[in-house]
C-alpha cells in the first residue's frame, strides 16, 4: 500500500492475531497489574528512594522478565550482578559521583532543563547511590561480537526498567559508573571477558513519579520516507 494512505485494522483479523499470540506464551497471564501501554507511558528514571527494602522475590521477577528480550543470534550474552550490601552500593556511588564531578556535570550543565538537571545532580551526588538494590548489567563478549553489545543487552534493561514500574518500584538506567570499568570489575570480580554496560537502581520511589515528558509522535515518525507525516492523513 502507498504511503500517504489511511490504514485502518481489521478488528476481526486483530482478534485473531491476539488469539494466536496468546496460544504461544507460556508464561501464566497476570491481570492483577497494569496494562503494557499504561507502564511503557510512565516509565521514567527515579533517582530517589525510599530506606524500604526489596523483596528478593520481586528482583527476581524483574530480572526474569529482562531475560525474555531478544539478542543477536538469540545468544542473551547479559549478565545481572544484584548488589544490595551497603559498602558495595557506596562504592558504586562513589564511582558514580567521580565521574559526575569529573566532567558529565559540566557537560550536562547547558544541556538539560535547570530542573532536570537538579534531579540528575542530586541523584549522581548520592540519590542514585541510596537505592536498596543495584543491579549491574553486563555483556559476556564470549557470546556475542561487539557490534551488537548494545543491540543485544539494552533490550534486556529496557525490559527490566518496565518490569520494575508494573510492579510499582523506582528505577533508572545509569552508565556514569561502567565509565570507570576497573572499579566496578574488581568490586564485582567481573572475569575479562564481561563488560559493564549499565547501572540500574531499584527500590521503592521516594515521591510519586508522573508520566515522563515527551515530543509528539509526530515530529518523531515519517510515512514511507523522511518528511512525510504519520500518521497518514485521510
Amino acid at each position: 500500500m502507498l504511503g500517504g494512505e489511511c490504514r485502518q485494522a481489521d478488528p476481526a483479523v486483530w482478534s485473531a492475531d491476539r488469539r494466536g499470540w496468546g496460544a504461544h506464551v507460556s508464561e501464566p497471564q497476570d491481570d492483577a497489574g497494569p496494562g503494557f501501554f499504561a507502564v511503557a507511558s510512565h516509565q521514567r528514571a527515579c533517582r530517589a528512594f525510599t530506606d524500604d527494602d526489596v523483596p528478593d522475590e520481586l528482583v527476581t521477577r524483574v530480572l526474569t522478565a529482562a531475560t525474555w528480550a531478544p539478542s543477536a543470534e538469540n545468544r542473551q550474552p547479559w549478565v545481572f550482578v544484584v548488589v544490595r550490601e551497603a559498602s558495595a552500593r557506596a562504592r558504586i556511588g562513589d564511582v558514580t559521583r567521580r565521574v559526575w564531578a569529573s566532567g558529565a556535570r559540566a557537560y550536562s550543565e547547558g544541556r538539560l532543563s535547570p530542573r532536570l538537571f537538579a534531579d540528575v545532580d542530586r541523584g549522581a551526588d548520592g540519590g542514585v547511590a541510596a537505592a536498596p538494590v543495584h543491579v549491574v548489567v553486563g555483556a559476556d563478549t564470549r557470546r556475542c561480537h561487539p557490534a551488537t553489545v548494545g543491540s543485544s543487552v539494552f533490550p534486556a534493561v529496557q525490559n527490566l526498567l518496565l518490569a520494575a514500574g508494573a510492579v510499582g518500584l523506582g528505577s533508572a538506567l545509569t552508565t556514569l559508573a561502567t565509565s570507570s570499568d576497573q572499579a566496578l570489575r574488581e568490586l564485582l570480580g567481573l572475569p575479562p571477558d564481561v563488560v559493564p554496560v549499565a547501572v540500574i537502581p531499584l527500590g521503592w520511589p521516594a515521591r510519586p513519579l508522573g508520566p515522563p515528558r515527551r515530543e509528539p509522535l509526530t515530529s518523531k515518525a515519517h510515512d514511507g520516507r523522511f518528511g512525510r507525516p504519520w500518521p497518514p492523513v485521510c
